[in-house]
C-alpha cells in the first residue's frame, strides 16, 4: 500500500515506552497514533506562540 508518511526510529526509555503505550491504549489509539496525536497539538501549541513554521518543500520532500 503507498503511502505518504515517512518512517523514523525513535528511541525510548523503558519507562516511557511502558507509559506512553499504556496511555495509547487508554485512548484506543496504536502507539503511533498516539505519537502522532501528540506531535500534531505540540506543532499546533509552537505555532499558535510563534506563527507558522514555514515549509521548504524541497527539504522536506527530498526533491
Amino acid at each position: 500500500m503507498a503511502t505518504n508518511r515517512i518512517q523514523t526510529g525513535i528511541r525510548f526509555t523503558p519507562e516511557l515506552l511502558y507509559k506512553i503505550t499504556y496511555i495509547s491504549k487508554q485512548n484506543k489509539r496504536s502507539l503511533n497514533a498516539q505519537l502522532e496525536y501528540l506531535v500534531e497539538n505540540c506543532i499546533k501549541e509552537y505555532e499558535t506562540k510563534n506563527g507558522v513554521i514555514p515549509i521548504d518543500e524541497e527539504e522536506a520532500y527530498n526533491k
